[in-house]
């Protein structure tokens, strides 16, 4: 197998592991911890104080991940968000995702 041939895969796997979130793996009770700063808008339980602020309980973690990110690189610009993801490593973002992957989600009942 060419060299080439063997970085093109290497460069798909890498891909798929990062897009199911298997290349890493959060820590929810780390993410408990760091998510001081995100309960001011997000609430305690990560069901937002307003409707105005997003739900991120019950959100996929791959997804907050996402978010996280472009927040952090700017290609999401946000006022309220970009400042508070800026210092975040890919770890903490990680551990952040997992926390509020796992909590309940909101369930809306229906009409």
């Amino acid at each position: 197998m060419s060299v080439a041939k063997r970085l093109f895969q290497a460069a798909w796997i890498t891909v798929a592991l990062l897009s199911t979130g298997l290349a890493q793996a959060g820590n929810p009770e780390l993410g408990r911890a760091k998510s001081a700063a995100c309960v001011a808008c997000h609430g305690d339980d990560g069901r937002g104080i307003a409707p105005n602020y997003p739900v991120l309980a019950g959100q996929y973690a791959d997804y907050l991940a996402l978010a996280l990110r472009q927040y952090r690189s700017g290609e999401r610009n946000n006022p309220l968000m970009s400042p508070f993801a800026a210092n975040l490593s890919d770890a903490d973002i990680a551990d952040l995702a997992a926390y509020y992957a796992a909590k309940r989600a909101l369930v809306v009942p229906r009409r």
